[in-house]
Order: structure tokens, then sequence, then C-alpha cells
């Protein structure tokens, strides 16, 4: 019976050894080596704590080596670790801080500096290098205790009043995913990932587990090679990689520059995507030019751990056919329903719910937004059965396939990052004081977030970027601002959101 990752990990060390674990640019590191790092930290987290279980310790480093090492090491001190952008503003990361209050924050002398505000207590990643090898006893005892619900990582996303939410995952949710596709694709640990993701994704997550579980190669990608797609394909060709998990919008973007003509990707032969919308006509030209690879479209958002639902692309689809969202993963249920509560029809469009062991655990230290979005189901009036209410739109063909149609509420996908729209509004016009009504919707068609605000003289797109630059990172920072006289309001006297969103996309 799986319990724990690690036990997997272990596993997968004793036959792995002396082959390569990850590679980031030149540097590299063998299992046996992360092994050996990560227990010495997990060791020292364990004293520096006080034998802290079960506890969120959050890592504050860029993504590299040291990151892996770090989760790992997280892990074997028996806690869920929590993944910071060290790119996100000091105000955010605060708020996180003050929400989660994690035991300890592992980070390295160069990032220090950035947490001085906080009282939170600081591990270096320079200080394991001379660390004894610590006993077995000291690991595994405490590694006997873990059950299988135990939570394995917090992961931030956005929240509607101005702080992100921490959606807890356990280490049974993550087998439930990984054990299916593992099954499903025939996944061996050949596998050499480029990992493009920010460690702050769920993918990164899964592809830390592929690693772990497989002893798949994980081959660290900076975020910077995606604003240079011909050396981000140069990297991959140089590594050899076969499979990867991306976020489609930098695969719009090496479509739209012709660039699999200039520089073929002959190894790559797995290709999952994720996070929003892959346009048909961008997703073809990478379809037509890799016809010996497997194309994967996956649906979910960071609640069901990873994704719920998948559609493996065998048939080339027309220009102007959509692709669909496909069809639940094993031992995944997916509800659709309408406003009554009731099961839709087939071509009924409903609020995809999900139900299962994927679920989260909830949102750490929020019980009101926990009760919010996990809900009894209402099919099920027998005994207590938790499911997640996405807030996505999407309906159900005669074939069985799911399709998205859109989004409920204000919450959005936008460059493979979830985000609430309101909290744009809330930091606008409760913290940073710039107008007194605005609104922020999506303009589908461009893929950027609109401001409309309310004011007698208008503000420049730069006056409110800079100021949006101290609080959110560059992808919630709206890409246009329209200033009206007085925003539409609705017979309630609230601002008509789907007003501007129909005037967003004309």
């Amino acid at each position: 019976m799986k319990i724990n990752l690690l036990d997997c990990f272990e596993t997968t060390v004793e036959s792995h050894a002396d082959s390569i674990a990850v590679k980031h640019k030149e540097e590299q590191i063998c299992f046996r080596e992360l092994k050996e790092k990560a227990r010495k930290l997990g060791a020292q987290i364990i004293q520096k704590t006080h034998h802290a279980m079960n506890l969120p310790v959050a890592v504050y480093l860029p993504k590299e080596i040291n990151a892996v090492i770090a989760d790992l090491g997280v892990l074997y001190s028996c806690n869920p670790f929590m993944n910071l952008d060290v790119k996100t503003p000091a105000d955010r990361i605060g708020k996180i801080l003050d929400l989660i209050r994690p035991c300890a924050i592992v980070t390295s002398l160069r990032f220090a500096v950035k947490l001085e505000r906080t009282d939170v207590p600081l591990i270096l990643m320079e200080e394991i290098v001379d660390e004894a090898e610590p006993k077995d006893f000291v690991l595994e005892n405490r590694r006997k205790l873990l059950i299988d619900t135990d939570p394995i990582c917090i992961i931030n996303t956005s929240g509607s009043t101005g702080t992100p939410k921490g959606v807890v995952l356990n280490h049974r949710s993550f087998f439930d995913f990984m054990d299916w596709s593992v099954e499903r694709f025939a996944f061996d640990g050949s596998e050499v990932i480029g990992s493009l993701s920010p460690i702050v994704f769920d993918i990164f997550d899964f592809e830390l587990c592929m690693m772990m579980i497989k002893g798949s190669q994980l081959v660290l990608l900076d975020a910077s090679l995606a604003s240079f797609p011909a050396r981000l394909l140069e990297t991959l060709n140089q590594n050899q990689v076969n499979f990867i998990f991306w976020v489609p919008s930098i695969m719009v973007n090496i479509a739209n520059l012709d660039l699999l003509d200039k520089i073929p990707l002959q190894t790559l032969k797995m290709i999952w995507f994720a996070g929003e919308v892959f346009p048909t006509k961008q997703f073809l030209y990478w379809y037509d030019r890799l016809s010996d690879a497997v194309f994967v479209n996956l649906y979910g958002p960071i609640e069901i751990t990873l994704d719920c639902t998948y559609y493996v692309v065998k048939d080339r689809p027309a220009e102007n056919q959509s692709l669909p969202i496909g069809v639940a993963c094993r031992n995944t249920d997916v509800l659709i329903l309408n406003d009554a509560g009731e099961l839709c029809r087939e071509g009924e469009e409903g609020e995809l719910c999900v139900r299962g062991t994927s679920l989260a655990m909830g949102y750490y230290n929020n019980p009101e937004k926990t009760s919010l979005a996990f809900v009894q189901n209402p099919l099920n009036a027998s005994y207590p059965e938790i499911i997640y209410r996405t807030g996505d739109v999407v309906s159900l063909d005669g074939k069985g396939l799911i399709w998205f149609k859109g989004r409920k509420d204000s919450l959005v996908k936008h460059m493979g990052y979830r985000i609430e729209l309101g909290e744009i509004e809330h930091v606008i016009i409760n913290d940073l004081k710039l107008v007194k009504y605005c609104c922020a919707v999506y303009r589908y068609t461009k893929k950027e977030i609109v401001l409309y605000y309310e004011k007698k003289e208008e503000i420049s797109g730069a006056q409110f970027r800079k100021a949006l630059a101290k609080v959110f990172p560059a992808y919630m920072i709206p890409a246009a601002y329209i200033r009206m006289d007085l925003l539409p309001r609705n017979a309630n006297g609230k601002i008509d959101r789907l007003m501007l969103k129909e005037m967003a996309e004309k």
C-alpha cells in the first residue's frame, strides 16, 4: 500500500542511484546525491522547527536544483512544502506568509535579505553542505507516523480579498493522479521532462512526482527562455527532451514564429498541455509537424490535484473546431450541474463539479472559502460526500466528451495562472486607492486582462502598471485600461460585469 511519496523515491534511488535526476544549465545531480542532500536538509528542518510535523515549510528559491533538494528536504522532515516565487512583490509574499504562517522558510543567502521583515525562522541551503549524514531512525521513525491523507504541499492561488488562497494537497491525491497517468500513458522512467512551469505551479509538482516515482529525468528550464523561444527549442534538443507538460501560451508563440520548421524537435514524443485554451490553428501547427508525438489536452484547477479530465488527440481537428477537455480521469467523477443542483442533459450547459480522492483538503487557514467551494454533493442526501465546484461552464456531447464553454464568475486562467479578477479590483480600490470604482474583465479573443475604471480624468496605463507592479506579479497586471465617466450598473445597482465583458470583446 502506498502511503507517502518518499517511500517511492527511496525505491527509485535504489535502482537509479547514479542516474541523473535533475539538470539545470550546466549543473546536474544524480539520485544518490539528491537523496543525501535532501535527508540532511530534512534533519535540519526537524531540529530548527522543534520537531514540527505536518506544518507548512516555505521554500523561497529560484527554479534550480536547490529548489528540488529543498522540496524533498521538507518532505523528509514530514512537513508539506509551499513553494514561493522569488519574483513576486514583497507585499504579496508577506500576505501569503501572514495567512499560512509556515514554521520555517528554506532559502539561500542571496534571497534571505528579501525576507528581513518576516519573523519566520530561516533555514539556509548553504548550511547543509557540511551537515553530517542523519541517522536513519531520525527520519524514518517520523515517516512511519505519516498517513496518506497528510498534506504534501500547499499551492497558492489568487483570492478575491487581495490575499491568495493556499490549496492543501495530500499524498493520496497525488497517488490517485500518478497511478492513473503512469498506467494510461505507460510511463517507464525513460522520460526526459522539459520543465518550463514555475515552481509555484502544480505542473511542477507533477514533474517532481515523475522523477520521484518513475526515475524520470527533470530538465529545469528557466522561465526567461519563454521570451527566447528559439533558444528554448535548442535547449530541448540539446537535452534530448521527449516529454513536455506546458501551458499553451509559449506553444502559440512558437507556432506564430514558425520555429518548428527551423528547429525540428526530433526527440519529443509526448506533449501535454493545460491551463488555458489552445487555439486550434496554432495547435495544428504543432500537430502537423510532430506527427509521431502524442498530444493530450488536460483540464483541472489546482483544487483537483493537477487535472481531472483529459483528451488524447487522435484525429486531426478542423481549424474551426476547438478541442474538447475530454473525459474524466480514472477514479474521478465529473458532474455537470445546473443552477438547481441537478445533472444537466446532453448538450445543456452547466457547472463542472468533481468528486473523488483527487480533491484538495481545502484552503489553509481559510474555512470560510473552503466551505463555499467544497460542498455537499446535492445529488446525495444519504451521507456526507464533498464535491468541488469549479465555477467552469461546460457541456457534454453525444459522444461523452466534455466541452469547456467559459467561466461562471470572475475567475480566469491567464498564461497558465488562475487569477481572481476581484483581487485586482480590490487592490486598486482599497489598497492603492487609484479609483473608487473599477471592473476587471478578461478579453478571451486577445487573451488579456482589461480594466474599466470610473474617473473624471484619465490615468495613464503607465501609471497603473507602475503602481500594480509593486503589488502583483506581471501576469496579473492588466494589458488595457479604459476610462469611463460612469461604469454601467445593473438593476441591483452593481457594476454590470457582463456588459463590460461584451464591450471588451467588440
